[in-house]
């Protein structure tokens, strides 16, 4: 575990940043870009240890990709000829690659176990095996955790099934199993949540139909390989977002951002606490959208956010958290329980690290209430700790910017899962 010193009460960030590709569709770009009818070209995939996941365990089914620099090559073969893997797949601290990758493997005529860290491990997967168990997949899990082991399948059945919360993820996995499945696949959300594997599919020759709140899924196992263009990850943008909004003296232009609709839950947000981001150079000619963006130092206001709000930007509402104790008055967050089934128990691990900076934020059981427009400082060195969560380890470097006196951070390493090059280009911005 590594320790490590933050820089705190910098005076400006500063620069130009083109932040790492989004994790979400890179991962999603692999999946399908394995199964496809030739060789898929990943052009600006994020390298982490998420995406390498991922890669690996298609690796362990036969699948071969090649590195060149920040692109990948993936050589596709059809579901039926994937390979019965000789161990378990490490899917590592990867909560996307986990639940996406038991949807597209729910088919399989082979065993296919399931591993993770310490962390993965504890968190649940019943929202995942329950539907899939429905379709005709059985997994063996105890306490539906990792590790899990999916029985050879003889068959898949579509189904209707109403998502009881708002989630991509298990969206996700259904729209893959429907593919394989006999008859169609009917998935209503509560919420409309993000939209990559649809948009994907698209580019891949496969098209999902949404009809209100419901996705509509067609069996076809028939993908056609492709060019995916992997935008900047907003969710990584966030961080710099923020810090440009609440450190002193501060501009920065954040190039090539992701800011597909169902993701840009943070923008808007943050535009209803009275920020003013800029968009140029926006490209939006299929595929993912992107643009560049600019934030400046400004004053903002505290907000209500409910349950409404989160699915467009649950990864991010640490990070509004951080910035509301910088608002002018109270922020409330209601509807957000799904944090307490993240990398950690986001709701408890923010509260604490950051009222240990001299924040006031309470704790409640679906969200916080923050209290604005408090100084962050300490009186004597004091060690925060991401808890090995790689958003928690960022939002905690950032906030060490605006706070007086020594801070480290614990387990820093969390934060290569979804953004390798993180404290390089914090200490560019600042040195900026």
């Amino acid at each position: 575990m590594t320790d490590r010193k933050l820089q705190t009460a910098v005076q400006g960030v500063r620069g130009r940043l083109e932040v790492p590709g989004d994790k979400s569709i890179s991962h999603r770009a692999v999946m399908l870009g394995s199964i496809a009818d030739g060789d898929t070209y990943i052009k600006g995939i994020l390298d982490s240890d998420d995406v390498r996941s991922t890669l690996g365990a298609m690796a362990d089914m036969g699948v071969e990709s090649e590195w060149y620099d920040q692109d990948v090559i993936v050589h596709g073969r059809p579901l039926t000829a994937l390979q019965e893997p000789s161990h378990p797949l490490n899917m590592g601290n990867s909560g996307t690659s986990t639940r996406l990758l038991m949807g597209l493997l729910a088919n399989q005529p082979f065993p296919i176990t399931y591993s993770g860290d310490a962390s993965l491990s504890t968190r649940p997967l019943g929202r995942v095996i329950d539907p899939l168990g429905k379709m005709g997949a059985r997994y063996v899990a105890t306490n539906q955790r990792l590790p899990a082991t999916k029985v050879p399948t003889q068959g898949l059945q579509g189904i209707h099934y109403r998502l009881p919360v708002a989630s991509a993820q298990v969206k996700s996995a259904l729209i893959l199993a429907g593919l394989q499945a006999e008859g169609q696949t009917v998935i209503t959300e509560p919420l409309a949540t993000r939209d990559h594997t649809e948009r994907m599919l698209q580019q891949f020759g496969v098209t999902i139909t949404r009809d209100g709140q419901d996705i509509i899924v067609n069996p076809t196992t028939k993908l056609h390989a492709t060019t995916i263009q992997v935008p900047g990850d907003i969710s990584s943008a966030a961080f710099w977002l923020i810090a440009g909004l609440i450190v002193p003296n501060s501009q920065l232009t954040l190039t090539k951002v992701g800011i597909n609709d169902t993701r840009i839950g943070i923008l808007r947000l943050l535009q209803r606490m009275g920020a003013v981001i800029t968009m140029a150079n926006v490209v939006a000619d299929g595929g993912e959208p992107y643009a560049d963006l600019t934030v400046t130092t400004q004053g903002l206001q505290g907000i209500h956010i409910n349950g409404d709000d989160v699915p467009t930007a649950v990864d991010e509402i640490p990070l509004l958290v951080l910035a509301a104790t910088q608002a002018l008055g109270d922020t409330v967050i209601t509807g957000a329980q799904e944090l307490h089934v993240k990398e950690t128990d986001r709701i408890a691990t923010v509260t604490t690290q950051l009222n240990k900076l001299g924040a006031n934020i309470e704790a409640r059981e679906d969200g916080f209430v923050v209290h604005g427009g408090t100084p962050l400082r300490v009186a004597e060195p004091t060690v925060v700790d991401s808890c090995g969560d790689h958003r928690i380890g960022m939002m905690l470097a950032i906030a060490a910017l605006i706070t007086d006196g020594e801070v480290t951070l614990a387990k820093a390493e969390a934060v290569s899962v979804s953004y390798p090059s993180f404290f390089a280009d914090l200490e560019r911005v600042v040195a900026e």
